[in-house]
């Protein structure tokens, strides 16, 4: 179990900042995302892992002068708990009773509160809505501070940026020259009679140069922003990262400074009044961005990056489908090695979560084109298996114990694309319960990768078939079933999703479009149980087309790794259910055991665990 984090010094030089004259704000927020609303950051923007402890991916603290309060929601619970002291309170999002952030500054703290914000770290919407709220309650209101408190606090000890070159992505992997994507996007400016276009999010901008990086861990971006006008693209970077042949690449962009954005768009904002013209931001653009522009030259749009990204063109999708199955090998290859250390060389109770994942990694990097991987392992044993976003910490991680489960959820990052795997396995004598919560998680999976629907149908509609034979029985998991899949970029993708979450109502699925298929079940203190698919959005031949023409869908699973047979409660099991584990699993090995070296413990292993049930 981690050991939570002294907090106490911390919280009080943050609350003697707050209290000074120079910024005077009885509430500050401390979000988890960086000043391009990435969801996994640099070590140098873990602001909030840093004031509180908890490190999980999601999360916004809010300090007062005399309380502090991590929202997370249900991914984290577990996780967040162990990991903090008790300076702090949980607020369990999603939970019936539970203020949102917003709600409890609002609603929860006295009038007249001045709330802090570095407007960088929170997006203009956010900002707006959370300003009004606060002012509607009397004199409460919203304060932008410049300064970063917690960056003060944090002081000499906070990490550097990084300043690492990025590298161009090959066309063969792109399947499109980024000229060919500039072009799209201003078909989308001329649409929307505007001017332009502001890209702050980082997956975007890699995508639209076909450039990558490495600044962020497990993410291949890098630090940079982006103006796209109707004659001119700028691309605001750091110029140390850019090498002879990335300069070249990006011939025709005007190149500038990275915090240079700040100004020449204020620069910007008295033409486009003039003009009466504005530019286009996405509702994850910063407050500051949008203060910098002026509100009244903007025009809030949907990224049209963040379509275009979400659908794969043909290179793209067979980069999928060949890395899943160089994948699906090295996971082979690891369970092989991992069920022949635990019963046959005295590796039960021997070897700890860390290090089979890093036999793992190890295993993985070894494929051709894996350049590293795409999340930190998920190797958890028991009652970890519970921590739905675990990440095991040498030192304190469990050793593994063939009486219990064992969940693994990993991914790799390969120039030709992005993988993102759950397995679940038993290496002893599983128990009735835990072959029944095992069945019915699969029978959930299966449901989902039979589906069948119209072209545009969302994932919210999708969800429930997911969940319902552990709704049969009153279970259920906190968590999404399904998110997009980057190509060589990062694991979690949008706009489209399988989940319970309104806020995916419309981000249809669309042919072209990754997703991952993902339910499972966590047992506090016992175990946890997760099955994922990666798989492709492709178009379903169907005898009828009622939709008049768009068309049907249906997912095309590219993850090539064994499902545990010896899991399922074959009296839960339906015929289609077993012929399509089976059709699955002969599936897996055509296309994994040629890449196997015979006789091998993987080459053993896939033979057995994909033979008939």
């Amino acid at each position: 179990m981690a050991t939570p984090v002294n907090t106490t010094d911390r919280l009080k030089h943050l609350r003697e900042l707050m209290a000074s004259a120079k910024y005077n704000i009885n509430a500050y927020v401390v979000p988890s995302e960086d000043a391009h609303q990435s969801e996994y950051v640099a070590a140098c923007d873990e602001r909030r892992a840093f004031i509180s402890g908890f490190n999980g991916s999601a999360g916004c603290a809010i300090v007062t002068m005399d309380k502090a309060a991590m929202f997370t929601d249900g991914r984290y619970f577990l996780q967040a708990r162990q990991q903090m002291d008790d300076n702090w309170t949980l607020m369990k999002r999603g939970i019936p009773g539970v203020p949102s952030p917003q709600d409890y500054l609002a609603e929860h703290l006295p009038e007249g509160t001045r709330v802090g914000i570095d407007p960088t770290l929170m997006t203009a919407t956010e900002a707006n809505e959370l300003k009004e709220k606060l002012q509607a309650r009397g004199n409460g209101d919203l304060v932008a501070i410049e300064d970063n408190l917690v960056d003060i606090v944090w002081g000499k000890d906070r990490p550097e940026r990084p300043k690492n070159t990025v590298f161009i992505h090959d066309i063969k992997y792109a399947g499109e020259s980024h000229d060919s994507k500039v072009a799209r996007v201003r078909e989308f400016i001329e649409k929307e009679n505007a001017s332009g276009l502001v890209v702050s999010a980082l997956d975007e901008i890699a995508w639209l140069f076909n450039l990558r990086g490495t600044d962020i861990d497990f993410n291949p971006v890098f630090f940079a922003y982006a103006v796209v006008t109707r004659d001119k693209v700028t691309l605001y970077i750091d110029e140390a990262k850019l090498t002879d042949a990335v300069r070249s690449h990006l011939s025709g962009v005007v190149v500038r400074p990275y915090h240079e954005i700040f100004g020449e768009l204020n620069t910007l904002s008295s033409s486009l009044v003039e003009t009466k013209s504005h530019l286009l931001v996405s509702s994850s653009t910063s407050f500051a961005l949008v203060q910098a522009l002026g509100t009244d030259n903007v025009k809030m749009s949907k990224s049209p990056i963040t379509h275009l990204k979400a659908i794969k063109n043909a290179a793209e999708l067979e980069g999928m489908r060949q890395c899943h199955i160089r994948d699906g090998a090295a996971l082979a290859n690891y369970f092989g090695w991992l069920e022949n250390e635990l019963l046959n060389k005295d590796g039960n109770l021997r070897l700890s979560e860390v290090d089979v994942a890093d036999k793992l990694e190890e295993l993985r990097r070894e494929q051709e084109h894996c350049v590293g991987l795409s999340f930190s392992t998920i190797s958890s044993v028991g009652a970890n298996g519970a921590i739905i976003h675990y990440s095991p910490q040498r030192g304190s991680d469990a050793l593994l114990d063939i009486t219990k489960m064992y969940l693994c959820d990993s991914g790799g990052q390969y120039l030709d694309g992005t993988t993102d795997v759950t397995r679940t396995y038993h290496f002893g004598e599983p128990t009735a319960w835990e072959r029944e919560c095992f069945t019915r998680v699969l029978k959930g999976h299966i449901a989902l990768d039979r589906a069948v629907f119209p072209n545009g149908t969302s994932g919210f509609a999708l969800d429930p078939l997911a969940r319902m034979p552990l709704w049969e029985l009153g279970l259920d998991y906190r968590h999404g079933t399904g998110h997009g899949v980057g190509s060589f970029l990062n694991v979690h993708e949008g706009p489209q999703g399988v989940s319970m979450r309104k806020t995916i109502i419309d981000a249809g699925f669309n042919a072209g479009m990754t997703i991952t298929n993902e339910p499972g079940y966590y047992e506090d203190g016992n175990f946890g149980i997760r099955i994922e698919n990666t798989c492709l959005v492709v178009k379903a031949d169907t005898k009828f087309d009622y939709t008049g023409g768009s068309g049907y869908l249906k997912f095309e699973p590219v993850t090539m790794v064994p499902i545990q047979k010896k899991l399922i409660s074959s009296e839960l099991f339906t015929d289609v259910e077993r012929k399509w584990l089976n059709d699955y699993h002969q599936e897996v090995w055509r296309k994994v055991s040629p890449r196997l070296e015979k006789g091998s413990l993987g080459y053993e292993w896939l033979k057995r665990e994909t033979s008939p049930m």
